[in-house]
């Protein structure tokens, strides 16, 4: 049987592949030239870039199927496109475009990680079996309008909200490093044109907490929707496949962060460290475990 064309969502990922690069170029530009009119580019092009990635889903689905989060190509540009928006929505709140220099800068980097990867791992194939559970409601729902296949199930619920705490992640580890260059300058008393574009110190570290507060109910809901999906699909709530265990190893870890800053007072250079070792887990969790730790997530 021939595999449905891709032909639409990858010409959508062409574009958001060179927008994501204009914008990430754009942000640094504004750090580095503190133009008005380049700030103000940049955000428009981030929206543009929010834009073109949310087409990629959409057209995935059209040509799939199916809810565009089953395997790894699909969930990266999901992770990007939750974290684009996530962005904006922090630009818009806090007014601080040099945060875009690292965060967007990221974004990038997971689409050209996207981009790297093989034509099998984008091409559609048929979902595993484990992988096509829906909510009964939602197919009885929209059976009348003929679009049954397109109804959710644990799965796609367990992957959006795990996405949007990464994103609120990734954030925070940009800030982390903000942080930690700003603080290094601030100790030896040391003016950089570039370093004092930054917001102080301590506002950065208020940010990332709040990115890591906002983010970390998320992770905590996509961890127990996957183990409801797990035990529908294998049977078991808990098996400790290699991505289930580095997810409770990553979920851990940031609740000893919260809890250290709320218990301990951790602020500052010890928090910035634990967030970057959260994210670091993260890219384990995604990337190590899909390639080096086979298991039950193999597919994704």
């Amino acid at each position: 049987m021939d595999q449905p064309k891709v032909v639409l969502s990858l010409m959508f990922f062409t574009m958001a592949f060179g927008f994501h690069l204009a914008t990430a170029l754009f942000y640094i530009a504004h750090w580095v030239f503190k133009k008005k009119w380049i700030g103000q580019a940049s955000t428009a092009l981030a929206c543009v870039s929010l834009f073109s990635t949310s087409m990629i889903l959409v057209f995935r689905a059209a040509e799939s199927g199916h809810a565009p989060f089953s395997n790894l190509y699909e969930s990266m540009v999901l992770f990007i496109w939750a974290l684009t928006l996530a962005y904006l929505i922090m630009e818009y709140k806090y007014k601080l475009r040099v945060m875009g220099a690292f965060v967007m800068s990221i974004a990038f980097i997971s689409i050209l990680s996207a981009w790297l990867l093989p034509f099998r791992f984008k091409s559609i194939e048929q979902l595993n079996p484990a992988l096509q559970n829906k909510w009964d409601f939602m197919v009885s729902a929209l059976t009348p309008l003929g679009l049954e296949k397109y109804a959710l199930g644990w799965l796609d619920f367990h992957v959006f909200t795990t996405f949007i705490g990464y994103a609120a992640f990734a954030i925070a580890f940009g800030l982390s490093i903000m942080y930690l260059i700003k603080v290094r300058f601030e100790e030896r008393g040391r003016s950089n044109v570039l370093i004092d574009r930054f917001p102080e110190a301590k506002i950065l570290d208020e940010i990332c907490y709040q990115a890591i507060a906002w983010g970390f109910p998320f992770l905590g809901i996509g961890i127990v929707s996957g183990a409801v999906w797990a035990n529908e699909a294998w049977g078991t709530w808990w098996s400790w496949d290699p991505k289930e265990t580095w997810s409770l190893i990553t979920w851990l870890i940031y609740a000893a962060y919260l809890h250290a800053r709320v218990t301990r007072g951790w602020r500052g250079t010890k928090s910035a460290w634990l967030s970057i070792l959260g994210f670091l887990a993260i890219i384990f969790l995604y990337w190590g475990v899909s390639f080096i730790l086979p298991g039950l997530h193999a597919y994704a």
